[in-house]
């Protein structure tokens, strides 16, 4: 496994568009961006923190959020999320991403990855996968 040391920092923006939004999700008043892009977005910076220091054949997965969505971003606004590696613990990696929009911090929480062997693991979704069709 790399080495991976606390400190390492990712980023990952987007601007809100119709399908980033609650509404498009099924909350058909909510006009604003939807709390699970909100989280695709914290785990988007999280894997930016890791890019070019995995080693060969490691992949990472996520295992876990927390999230606190703290404010609404109508559609228009750009949203930028930052994730900071808090804690290594072996293969766990534990993420303090924060989330602002144009005006003000949106959204903050914590997201765990692991470390995983690439190949393994596609073999795993390809058994997965075989099992259904068998």
């Amino acid at each position: 496994m790399a080495q991976l040391e606390p400190g390492l920092k990712g980023t990952a923006q987007i601007v809100v568009s119709e399908a980033d939004l609650a509404s498009s999700f099924g909350n058909p008043d909510a006009t604003v961006m939807s709390s699970m892009t909100l989280m695709t977005l914290m785990e988007q910076a999280a894997i930016e923190a890791l890019a070019g220091r995995l080693a060969p054949g490691e992949m990472t997965v996520g295992v876990g959020m927390e999230l606190r969505h703290l404010a609404p971003t109508p559609p228009g606004f750009q949203v930028r999320a930052v994730a900071e590696l808090v804690e290594v613990d072996g293969r766990r990696l534990t993420f303090q991403v924060t989330v602002e929009d144009e005006v003000e911090k949106v959204g903050e929480g914590r997201h765990l990855r692991v470390v995983v062997d690439r190949e393994r693991f596609l073999r795993q979704v390809a058994e997965k996968r075989a099992a259904k069709e068998g």
